[in-house]
């Protein structure tokens, strides 16, 4: 298990090559995470190199495809950084960026806060928490040349992934009468149809996979708070994109969200 100190110098290691745009073969090994708490511990201390509240909260690997692309057996949660999170028709730049894919998604804003507690929280009382459903398109990096053979402790660390985020407008229409893990999501390249999807992608429906999320940060002693942004994970493979794209994510009367590449 890695000390505080262990923990808060791999955060601003990991930190200095998110912001530098340099790339890492695997952290030193007397500050390289041995578990999932250990990931967990690094990745809190990100929090201390950014200037603002977390946005949110993300979601990585919820597809089986997904699991084994990264070398996973779950999903794994890591923080939004406010600095990183754009609104729908934003301009993102890919600088830096290796994975260069773009991932349509299930956001909940929260609009009571979940804290954490002994017994796990069910469906029903983590939405009877959320207050709007939005469209969203998540832009995911990594700092681990080799992410994909790293584990789940040191992608942990690497903030699960994250990068940029994009926020589509609330959702007008009733969407707690729709049944999310059925519902089709359409995403498009320079308007023309690139691939199709659906909520049932995302650990079998994006309300369970909300639920892991609350509960996981429960076993972490981390609230989730009212006014943050869970996104639960691509709908659909994730979409290589490039400089000079439009992406938009059409999830049909749920609404649309858009991002431009530079």
């Amino acid at each position: 298990m890695l000390s505080e100190a262990q923990a808060k110098e791999a955060a601003a290691l990991i930190w200095q090559y998110w912001h530098e745009e340099g790339m890492l073969v695997t952290l030193p090994e007397e500050l390289r995470p041995a578990s999932r708490a250990d990931g967990y511990a690094i990745q809190a201390g990100l929090e201390r190199g950014s200037r603002h509240p977390v946005f949110g909260w993300k979601i990585a690997a919820t597809s089986r495809s997904g699991q084994q692309h990264i070398g996973v057996d779950g999903p794994l949660a890591g923080r939004l950084f406010t600095e990183r999170a754009v609104q729908s028709g934003a301009t993102v730049s890919l600088s830096g960026n290796r994975m260069r894919v773009a991932e349509p998604e299930f956001a909940f804003r929260m609009a009571a806060s979940l804290p954490p507690r002994p017994t796990p929280y069910g469906v029903a009382e983590v939405l009877a928490a959320v207050g709007t459903l939005h469209p969203a398109i998540e832009i995911p990096d990594s700092r681990f040349a080799e992410f994909a053979s790293v584990g789940a402790a040191q992608l942990i660390a690497d903030d699960a992934c994250a990068r940029d985020f994009v926020l589509g407008p609330a959702c007008r229409a009733d969407w707690r009468a729709v049944d999310l893990a059925a519902h089709p999501v359409v995403c498009r390249i320079d308007g023309q149809e690139e691939r199709a999807g659906s909520g049932a992608n995302v650990l079998g429906d994006p309300r369970l996979a909300l639920t892991w999320l609350a509960n996981e940060l429960s076993g972490l002693g981390v609230t989730l708070a009212a006014g943050q942004v869970v996104t639960t994970g691509t709908c659909m493979p994730p979409l290589p994109i490039a400089p000079g794209d439009r992406v938009t994510a059409d999830f049909g009367p749920l609404g649309q969200v858009e991002v431009t590449l530079s």
